[in-house]
């Protein structure tokens, strides 16, 4: 009976241990899991933070390719009548430099304006019989035509960009 008893309660131990073992090793698996999930995120999140840098870089490309056809454009705009000026180099948010081109003298709205108002203000005083009222009136109507007018010119020359 005593070596029945023995039998037993190593046995009983012998299974105790093993329970304890089988705790820890699924606790150490779902640890594994857990830091496998972990790093898991942080790859995706890696990941996503170099498409979003290649994408950055794509629309750099684009714009940098913008850039250079409107320079060309600009260039192409300098042999016709108008005249134009290269300023310096402007440094762009992505390290290059690139010339801008400006253009002299008056706008096409600013010339429209001046002739506008001034003819405006010639018709106003003649037609009101109060000679400064019409005057005044006439030229404020007539710059405004006249800069609207000029303005339009301006989009139809490229030295102002239209709206999208």
């Amino acid at each position: 009976m005593k070596k029945i008893f023995v039998v037993i309660a190593l046995s009983s131990v012998m299974f105790a241990c093993n329970n304890k073992a089988k705790e820890e090793a699924a606790l150490k698996q779902q640890e594994a899991e857990k830091q496998l999930a972990v790093k898991a995120v942080k790859d995706s999140l890696r990941l996503d933070s170099f498409n979003r840098a290649a994408t950055a870089k794509v629309e750099a490309e684009k714009e940098a390719k913008h850039q250079a056809e409107l320079a060309a454009a600009r260039r192409a705009g300098a042999n016709s009548s108008r005249s134009y000026a290269s300023s310096g180099g402007s440094s762009s948010a992505y390290g290059g430099a690139q010339p801008t081109a400006k253009k002299k003298g008056w706008s096409d709205a600013a010339k429209g304006s001046v002739i506008g108002g001034a003819a405006g203000a010639v018709g106003g005083a003649l037609i009101d019989k109060k000679k400064g009222r019409g005057a005044i009136i006439g030229g404020l109507v007539g710059a405004g035509g006249g800069y609207l007018i000029g303005r339009g010119e301006d989009r139809k020359s490229g030295r102002v960009q239209p709206k999208n």
